[in-house]
């Protein structure tokens, strides 16, 4: 596999990760399954970019890619998740007494064409907000990274 495709990935794995983990610790109610509203989106959206801001100490134009890039991530996740429910691919594979690889190659086909197809604009997107960081910046972030058991900005 070449590695901007490895890379791409792995990036986009992650941030699918994290924002499901974001909604399942952000459920309230008996709504499971039946996803976000784009309101409740843009909500946390807007939380996220204010939290990280003032953690940054974001000046406009940072502040303006580091929102150019939640929407970056949003769009991407809408592409990897697809029109389906992820609970119930799963369990349409396993609906019968043998396992269905024919469609789970194709789920399978389908999440990296989405992730090969959103990723250099997600890379892209966050590679403008990282340039665009000062050094002391850019050393906040690295160091949040590398302590990444702790939650994300404060949280967790």
């Amino acid at each position: 596999m070449k590695p901007w495709i490895k890379r791409t990935l792995i990036g986009l794995t992650g941030v699918t990760v994290l924002v499901a983990g974001l909604s399942a610790c952000g459920h309230r109610g008996g709504h499971h399954g039946q996803g976000w509203s784009e309101e409740r989106i843009t909500e946390v959206r807007g939380k996220a970019i204010e939290r990280i801001s003032g953690k940054l100490d974001l000046n406009a134009e940072q502040k303006a890619k580091l929102g150019a890039l939640a929407d970056q991530m949003i769009a991407s996740r809408k592409a990897f998740r697809g029109n389906s429910d992820p609970r119930t691919d799963i369990q349409s594979l396993i609906a019968s007494d043998k396992f269905d690889r024919t469609k789970a190659q194709q789920l399978l086909d389908q999440k990296l064409q989405a992730a090969q197809g959103n990723g250099p604009q997600m890379l892209n997107a966050f590679g403008d907000f990282y340039d665009s960081l000062n050094p002391e910046q850019q050393k906040q972030v690295r160091e949040k990274l590398e302590r990444r058991g702790h939650g994300w900005w404060g949280r967790g």
